[in-house]
């Protein structure tokens, strides 16, 4: 994600990953999709979507990554430079008072049944029944390594949500971890967050403590934004979805990329690792729809 000097340029700290990773000559090729417009193509994508990952900082700087879901069409494109969605957070959310004010977003609107995916970073403003986020920066991503499932057909009804706070992994936010295919990422730099996502098959998130996590880095597109944003600002956030219950595990602390402890994993790994320290977690009961299909797996994990 690139600064507030040219947000379609990628920063030092993407450049440097890209060295580190080998990629800057592919990544050079495929940063002319960046655009600070929604494509048109993607107009009717977004009103079809029903979950928009997002992620902020909040008031102490740490970013965090949350969702937002409504019915088909809560999501729409007010013209190519706007964002509009007409949800909020549940009132738990370690975002909610964040967002009742501006602040720069990173967004994913992601079809999980085809697997397209749809990243929209800029800045958000509160309007009634939701918000809206001027574009900054939009892109489409790859398909790989995200599972196939489908979110159940009746729309969930009143939420009401229960969260427990704690400064480590407990044995069920541990369970839901180890076990996960899929989760987010939010990093944030001077000038905005973006948020990810993160996907393999179950247990390539392994928990080292109560207070650690790490991931294998896969081969992605070549652009390497989320190890370039940790490389200037190691403060990133996490969102675990729980796809049968309905609860979200989200985490916030600081993350490390680094060449892979075990050395060469199997698959396609590129050799490093992301290592996340824990400083808050939160679990949270009838934060997200349940009842989800199970996954038919990525061909590319």
């Amino acid at each position: 994600m690139a600064d507030l000097i040219d947000r379609l340029a990628f920063h030092p700290g993407e450049l440097e990953a890209q060295r580190v990773a080998g990629t800057s000559e592919p990544a050079e090729r495929v940063r002319p999709i960046i655009s600070d417009a929604i494509p048109r193509g993607a107009f009717e994508f977004l009103t079809r979507r029903r979950m928009l990952v997002l992620g902020a900082r909040d008031h102490d700087g740490r970013p965090w990554a949350t969702s937002l879901l409504g019915p088909e069409g809560f999501l729409s494109a007010a013209g190519p430079h706007t964002l509009r969605a007409a949800a909020g957070v549940v009132s738990t959310d370690p975002l909610a008072d964040v967002l009742r004010d501006e602040a720069d977003v990173g967004t994913l609107a992601i079809d999980l049944v085809a697997r397209k995916r749809l990243r929209i970073n800029g800045r958000w403003r509160p309007v009634d029944g939701g918000g809206e986020v001027d574009v900054h920066q939009a892109f489409g991503n790859c398909p790989k390594y995200i599972q196939a499932r489908v979110m159940p057909d009746d729309a969930p009804g009143e939420l009401r949500p229960a969260a427990t706070r704690s400064a480590v992994l407990g044995d069920r936010e541990s369970a839901l971890v180890s076990s996960a295919d899929t989760f987010f990422v939010a990093t944030a730099v001077t000038g905005g967050v973006d948020v990810s996502h993160k996907g393999g098959n179950p247990g390539f998130a392994e928990v080292v403590s109560p207070a650690e996590v790490r991931w294998p880095d896969y081969v992605g597109n070549a652009m390497m934004m989320t190890a370039g944003n940790l490389r200037v600002n190691p403060l990133a956030g996490l969102l675990f979805p729980d796809w049968e219950s309905g609860a979200t595990l989200q985490l916030t602390g600081t993350a490390e990329v680094r060449r892979a402890a075990d050395g060469a994993a199997p698959g396609p790994a590129t050799g490093q690792e992301t290592v996340f320290r824990v400083t808050e977690a939160i679990w949270t009961e009838h934060a997200f729809p349940g009842g989800w299909s199970a996954p038919a797996y990525s061909r590319f994990n």
